[in-house]
């Protein structure tokens, strides 16, 4: 009996790989993917930023931006070991200010560029987001990563890795050194 010869297979051809244009255009039914954005805002120079970010995401898909401001209450340590003091007039007026600030941020950063509202909320910051993410229906939230490091970060944490872990929908994160060209 004779020893058959193995024969090797030449190796395949690889066809050379198509790099997709810059700018992908959205595929049938992405039109319908975004249609609501929630930005929270707390009105510093990075939450800015991630709006600014948003509002061309937001004209790509046709989609409409949800602004969200959050007032945490203000509680104030008591002398005299009455426990803590909870002043409402404060959170009020934060509020009012809240909403004035916001007009004025959609008026100024969006103009009409894309549909736009806003609202204010009162509570702990990452609750109250997912709380309007989930009473608003949204499909993605863009929110701004910054905030403490070291020990502050241990002890508090960060809203946007709250938002992250948490939330029911996509979460985009944009870092401080990221810029709209």
């Amino acid at each position: 009996m004779k020893k058959r010869k193995s024969v090797k297979a030449a190796p395949a051809r690889r066809k050379p790989a198509e790099r997709p244009s810059p700018r992908p255009t959205p595929g049938p039914g992405a039109e319908s993917l975004i249609r609501c954005i929630l930005v929270p805002v707390d009105f510093s120079a990075h939450s800015k930023n991630a709006l600014r970010y948003a509002v061309p995401l937001a004209a790509r898909f046709g989609a409409s931006l949800r602004l969200v401001y959050v007032v945490e209450p203000t509680i104030y340590p008591a002398d005299l070991g009455f426990g803590q003091v909870v002043l409402p007039e404060v959170e009020e007026e934060l509020v009012v200010k809240g909403r004035t600030e916001l007009q004025a941020l959609i008026d100024r950063e969006i103009g009409g560029v894309v549909e736009a509202s806003a609202t204010v909320r009162t509570g702990k910051p990452h609750q109250e987001i997912l709380r309007e993410a989930e009473e608003r229906g949204v499909d993605i939230i863009v929110i701004a990563t910054h905030g403490h490091t070291g020990v502050e970060h241990i002890l508090f944490g960060s809203t946007a890795s709250r938002i992250v872990r948490l939330a029911h929908c996509p979460v985009m994160t944009i870092r401080p050194d990221v810029q709209v060209p």
